[in-house]
Parts: C-alpha cells; structure tokens; sequence
C-alpha cells in the first residue's frame, strides 16, 4: 500500500456536497487542515522546547518537568540509542504506564528516526512474544514491575537490548520514596534476572555526554506500530506514519482552538496509559503542541489515589472512557476535587452511557465530551462540539479533511439507515505492518478505511454509533445492538456496569443475555428484566440475567464481550 497516497487520500475528493456536518461546523474551525503544515512528530516537539521552553511538560508524584528539560532528556535518549548500531526506521518497544520517563523515551525514540511500538506492559508472555517478534523490535524499554515477563520471552525473541526503568526515574529525590513504596511497600516488583539489563539512569547518563546526530525524520517515515485487534484475534500492527499521526494533531487543535483559544494554564489529566493510541495523542502529542501539561497518573486502577492526586490538582482537561468516569463518579472523596478550571472531559475508546454522563455532569458541571477513533485512525475521526451543555448520545462531526461514508455492501446508504462507518483523511495508516492481506480487507477501492462499526449519519452530519457490526444480535430475524440494551440497564439506579451478548437460542436463533455488576444488592432478576420491558422492545428484553462481581475488562477499562462469550461458553 502507497503510504503517501494514503496519507493524502482526501485531496481532492470533490465531495464536498456529501459533507452536511460543515453546516454544523463551529465558528473558526476550517473545513480542512493546512496540508502544508502536516510535518514530523519530530518538528512538533522541537517546537514545543524551543517555544515552550520554561512551561511544565509533564507532572508525575507531584513532581514537575518544563519542556527544556524533557527537550535534553529526549535528546540523551536519542544519543544513547544511536551509539548502539541501529538504523534510522528500527522499531524499539515501550513497554511502561503513564511514568515520568515515557516521554523522554518516546520522543527520544521518534526524534532519531526510530518507531515506536507501544507495549502493553501487562501482557502475558504470549502476547508479548507475538508482538516483539511481529515487529521485530530491537531494543524494549520496560517498567522493571514488569521486567520478569520480559525474561521469560527473552529465549524465544531476538532482542539487541533491555533497559530497565523505574517508577521513580527522573523524579528527583522523590524517586527514592516512589521506588522505595513499590518494591517493598507494595511488592510491585516481581522477581526477574536480566544480567545484560540496562538501567535507564545510566542510559540518561551516557547519552548525555554528546549531543544526538542530526537526523532528517520526514512525514513520511514511520512512527508507530499501533498494535490492534488483539481481543479479537492476533494482533496487527497499524502502521501510523508521521504525518498521519501529525495531522491527527493538527486537526484535534483546529477543533479545539476556537472554543479555548491559546492560554498558558492546560492541563490534561492523562489517566488512560499513554500505549494507548487515545492517550498518546489526545493527551501527550496535543499538550506538546499546545504547550499544555500532562498530568501522568501511574495506575488508574487505583481510584482512591487517583483521587487524592486530583484533589491536589488544578486542571483543565479530562481524558477518559466509559467505565474510569463512573468508577469515579462513584468513589469516595470525588465531590471535594475543584472542578472550577475544567473546561472539558473528553470520552471515547467505548460507548458512554447516559447515565454515566448524567451523573458526571452533576459532579462536575461540564457534560462529557464523546469523540470517535480507532488504533488504524491516529485515533480522532469525530468529536461532539466542545459547547455543547449536555451530552448527545453522539459521537458528534467528523474533524477538519475527514470524510465519513456510511455503506452496506461497498455502497453509500440513504441518510439515517445504519452501514459501517467507512472514513478517509490523512489520519488514516498506511496499512497494517506485513500484512497486505489484512490491509486490503479494511481499505475499499476508493480509499476509505473500514470501521467494523455501525452507525448512521443525522441531518446535521452528526454520526452516531450503533453497535460493533459482529457484536450484533440476531433475535428472529430482527437486529437486536447491545449498546442499545446496556445504555437501558445502567439507568436502573440499582446497577453499576452491565454487558450484553448474543446466547444461541433453538427458537429464535439467539436469544439477549445480560450481565450484570450491582449498585444494590437488593436487585432482583424480575425487577431489572421488568424495567427493561418499560423501556425496550419485547425482543431486546435480556431472556437471561446474570448478576456477576466484575466483568472482563481490557486494561482501558473497556469490556471485553468476546471474553464475556467465552466464559460463559465454557460454564455451560
């Protein structure tokens, strides 16, 4: 697949009366983006430093970076990686939560001409293993919680060097203390032995007594592999080159700039880890080319921390999916954080239910902001208006030089029926990383990118997801959306969280099973499938309820349906 071509696919379409969400457009956001300003990852960062030199970069345990010192910790990263032999377009692993060296490491990486392949760093030895040797990685960085996965798959992969980082590195002296509570407070470090092992401290220190190699990195370079479909599958590897990444960036500013103009003061809580493509460019790419901060949170699973550190925060941005904002919403000491220089939250990675948005905006007072994305689309294909006073339901309008087609069987559908959502920009990858195969089955003959998601377009052009197009249920012949019944059973205030699948039923041919996590004991199976017969029709009604402790989850917090199949396969 031509990469160029792909990255610049829209040019030129003559579509621009197929477009009815421009009408809806807000005031001074441009239909398309400069074309002529889509550069490297390189030249945002190396702007941010020069320009933002003196502004916080980055906050981790309350300890503060300015971008002129992220600017020479990326650049002892650089140095150190070019002095061992690789070449400019080698793939070197990131395998770390949000901590205060992922962002040294990552632009130390993509200023030297290398790719970034983002690691889940709690992935099992299988996966990692598929994943270092599909890439080919030479070098992986990795959080030593999390070294002891990495020695286990170390015979079996070819991988030039191991550097080990700490929580605490580039924290100062409160590094010793953030090291000091996870070894052996928190027993976070398994055992492992890595004889060859790099510190990242002596990394810091040798790249640091030479400046880095000039190194020309183009728009049309690579930057990441962005791992993807690894809970439906083995995992592909989305091939995100710089300018796609890059326009993506420039298109989320030219959203955000007229509501909030440029000012000085953006944080970004930066919950979600940034390995996923959310974070890593809605939080850490956009601040940088803001001149924003992120503030890193290490673990978001641990809610009541993750409270206290917003208790002691001033920010102005939320990034979050679905099931961290209603975690939150619910935990103990939320109501006494200042929301006061929030100016919005952001949703995605998931549907977010109303009844989650209800009560956040009650907390908070701003509604949640929902947008749309994919690993294969840098992410942001569509974001909701950044005014809007509650929230829609929507996935809102596709960005500046996005096109959205809505199609069954190749063809566009008549406005308001449901297709696949189909999308063309210079977002959209260059394919998938050795797999021709897998590229030509999401990419059409005129250069659209295929979703895997249902939606349809509103006369305004706002998109709204239906539902995963295999996660559909089929109950006689009629189409039954799990969204659709989830969205239903979390506003019985007797429920926390709930998932629905699709079971096989000998008379309909399947049958809606839900599973459901309670706010109240007290709920009864009746009472529930009684409220949903109030609210849906008879055949989207759950058949079957099963009140659970927890359902399967990814790492993001979003709920895994194909594992929920499975576990329930297995139990009957």
């Amino acid at each position: 697949m031509n990469a160029a071509s792909t990255a610049h696919a829209y040019e030129g379409s003559g579509e621009d009366s197929k477009k009815p969400w421009l009408k809806s457009y807000p005031p001074g956001v441009p239909p398309t983006i400069d074309e002529s300003k889509i550069g490297s990852l390189a030249d945002i960062f190396r702007t941010a430093v020069a320009t933002y030199a003196d502004r916080p970069a980055v906050e981790s345990f309350g300890v503060r970076m300015s971008y002129a010192e992220l600017g020479r910790q990326a650049a002892a990263v650089s140095t150190w990686l070019q002095g061992q032999g690789l070449e400019k377009g080698d793939r070197i692993a990131i395998m770390l939560p949000n901590v205060m060296a992922y962002p040294a490491i990552l632009f130390g990486i993509l200023n030297a001409g290398y790719v970034v392949v983002n690691v889940n760093p709690l992935y099992t030895p299988r996966e990692l293993e598929h994943q270092l040797k599909d890439s080919g990685a030479r070098i992986v960085f990795v959080l030593e919680n999390f070294a002891s996965t990495v020695e286990e798959v170390l015979p079996q992969v070819k991988v030039d060097k191991v550097v080990t980082v700490t929580p605490g590195d580039l924290l100062g002296l409160k590094g010793a203390i953030v090291n000091f509570v996870s070894r052996y407070v928190k027993k976070a470090v398994k055992p492992f032995s890595l004889p060859q092992a790099v510190p990242f401290k002596r990394v810091l220190a040798e790249g640091a007594k030479a400046q880095p190699k000039a190194v020309v990195v183009g728009p049309d370079d690579i930057a990441f592999l962005q791992y993807t479909g690894g809970t439906t599958g083995v995992a592909k590897g989305a091939v995100l080159l710089h300018s796609n990444v890059a326009a993506n960036v420039l298109q989320c500013e030219a959203w955000m700039l007229p509501f909030f103009g440029v000012r000085a003061d953006h944080v970004m809580v930066t919950a979600l880890p940034l390995y996923h493509i959310f974070a890593l460019t809605a939080c850490a790419l956009l601040m940088v080319k803001i001149g924003g901060c992120q503030l890193l949170i290490a673990n978001p699973r641990d809610i009541p921390g993750f409270v206290k550190t917003l208790q002691k925060s001033r920010f102005t941005f939320m990034s979050g999916l679905n099931t961290l904002y209603n975690a939150l919403a619910h935990a103990p000491g939320i109501r006494d954080v200042d929301f006061s220089n929030l100016v919005t939250s952001i949703a995605g990675g998931m549907a977010t239910q109303a009844a989650v948005a209800a009560e956040w905006k009650k907390i908070t007072g701003k509604p949640i902001v929902e947008g749309y994305g994919l690993s294969e689309t840098s992410p942001v294909v569509c974001v909701n208006r950044l005014d809007i006073e509650e929230f829609t339901g929507s996935i809102g309008y596709p960005l500046p030089s996005t096109n959205i087609s809505i199609r069954t069987d190749g063809a566009p559908v008549p406005e308001g029926e449901r297709g696949e959502v189909c999308i063309k920009g210079p977002q959209v990858m260059a394919g998938y990383w050795k797999r021709p195969d897998e590229t030509a089955k999401v990419m059409t003959s005129d250069g659209y990118f295929r979703s895997g998601d249902v939606g349809i377009m509103l006369p305004d052009g706002q998109v709204k997801i239906v539902d995963r197009m295999k996660d559909m249920i089929l109950v006689s012949g009629f189409n039954v959306y799990p969204n659709e019944v989830e969205d239903v059973l979390v506003q019985h205030p007797g429920v926390l969280e709930a998932a629905v699948i699709g079971l096989k039923d000998e008379h309909s041919g399947e049958s809606v099973a839900a599973y459901v996590v309670r706010k109240d004991e007290a709920l009864t199976e009746e009472e529930l499938r009684r409220y949903c017969r109030e609210n849906l029709t008879a055949y989207k009604v759950p058949r079957h309820i099963e009140f659970r402790e927890t359902l399967p989850k990814t790492n993001v917090g979003k709920v895994l349906r194909r594992a929920l199949k499975e576990e329930v396969a297995k139990g009957l």
